[in-house]
């Protein structure tokens, strides 16, 4: 008689937990937005979830897709996937993987941007042979010590520097830190961007370090700058008055209201050999002052202000704001004159910038023409169903 050996169950496999989204509103993920909001869901699941990957369905039962879960943000689920995945080191490095095929060549770029690389929550910028990291989400804030070790493994630079110090973080309760790799500080320097050089801190410098988001532009700029009067309004580590002064300006003026970032600009001139002046000045008071009416036009003028409208309801605001700011450029810069104006607010859309522009143009009884339409770099990609991806729009314009 032949004893059969008894079968072993398969252990039991717990259920992956769920988001499920309520009857009665319309969410945005339906349509393939990767944001759910608190608002938009039956219930929390529970505190216990925070920080792992979750699924979400709709109304129906039907799958949307995997993400990572935060009972404690407004926006409670973060789509990693339409498919049923894992967040493991196996995904992270897949996604890093893609990313960085994404990217062209270069030594400052930047080689992760959150959702728009299956990774929400994480920037990853690159500045020579150093990386600067900031990570603003719980689920992967955990990830950290693997994010780390894939980043050295994939691009062996010298240094990472981990700047979580944005405010955004405590959104996701998490706490503000700076830290490097190799737990030992990574002193400033120079770094080429553009074939200019910099004098970056990137351990405590504004953001990650320096505004790569506009280094396509600066060059594109300057392009209508030789033997020309240039200014240079919120002018931060001055990029465009560098390149313009590089490119033969006959003057240069950069100005902007943080002594810092005026000292930094003056260093960058006197190393990168170029003359150009760095006056510590707010744009909005220095335009309305009366001594400027009997100035020389300017032939060049650059505004490249910080973002107005940080929320949907300062957008009126901002846009008054950015309207006088325009209007008074317009009235200063010489018949030919090349105006280039730039916003980084994505509540402000394409549509309300040349509105904007338009009216200041009737104001200052102006003709217009667009040269230029400016956009964020293809490093910084834009998805198409999350309009929050695209924020950098500018024209350059020639004003008769």
């Amino acid at each position: 008689m032949t004893l059969i050996p008894p079968v072993t169950p398969a252990p039991a496999v717990a259920p992956v937990p769920a988001l499920k989204l309520k009857a009665n509103v319309k969410p945005r993920v339906v349509q393939g937005h990767p944001w759910v909001f608190t608002n938009e869901i039956e219930g929390l699941i529970g505190a216990e979830h925070d920080g792992t990957a979750i699924e979400c369905r709709d109304r129906t039962g039907r799958f949307i897709g995997t993400g990572i879960y935060n009972s404690k943000s407004q926006i409670v689920w973060r789509r990693l996937s339409r498919n049923r995945i894992t967040l493991d080191a196996a995904w992270i490095r897949g996604a890093l993987e893609r990313a960085l095929a994404r990217r062209a060549p270069g030594t400052a770029r930047r080689l992760v941007w959150s959702e728009s690389d299956e990774l929400p929550g994480l920037v990853v910028d690159q500045f020579g042979d150093a990386l600067v990291v900031q990570i603003q989400t719980l689920a992967l804030d955990r990830m950290t010590p693997v994010i780390s070790d894939l980043l050295a493994e994939l691009l062996k630079p010298a240094e990472i520097i981990f700047r979580n110090d944005a405010n955004i973080r405590r959104l996701e309760g998490l706490p503000l830190e700076t830290h490097t790799r190799s737990g030992q500080p990574w002193a400033p320097r120079w770094v080429n961007i553009e074939g200019v050089e910099y004098w970056l801190d990137l351990e405590s410098g504004q953001k990650t370090g320096f505004y790569l988001d506009q280094r396509a532009q600066h060059p594109l700029v300057a392009k209508f700058c030789a033997g020309k009067r240039v200014l240079d309004a919120f002018c931060n580590q001055g990029p465009f008055a560098l390149h313009a002064a590089r490119a033969g300006a006959a003057y240069v003026l950069g100005l902007d209201s943080s002594e810092e970032a005026i000292a930094a600009a003056r260093r960058n001139a006197e190393h990168n050999g170029v003359k150009a002046e760095f006056v510590a000045a707010n744009v909005f008071d220095w335009f309305n002052d009366e001594a400027r009416s009997t100035e020389t036009p300017w032939d060049v003028i650059v505004l490249d202000p910080p973002p107005f409208a940080k929320s949907k309801s300062a957008l009126p605001g901002a846009l008054r704001g950015y309207k006088e700011l325009n209007l008074r450029a317009l009235k200063a810069l010489a018949p030919g004159g090349v105006l280039a104006t730039y916003t980084c607010s994505h509540h402000m859309q394409d549509a309300e910038l040349r509105s904007v522009l338009a009216e200041a143009a009737a104001d200052a009884r102006r003709r217009v023409q667009v040269l230029e339409f400016c956009h964020q770099p293809p490093d910084h990609p834009v998805l198409l169903t999350m309009p929050e991806s695209e924020y950098l729009r500018g024209y350059i314009v020639r004003v008769e």
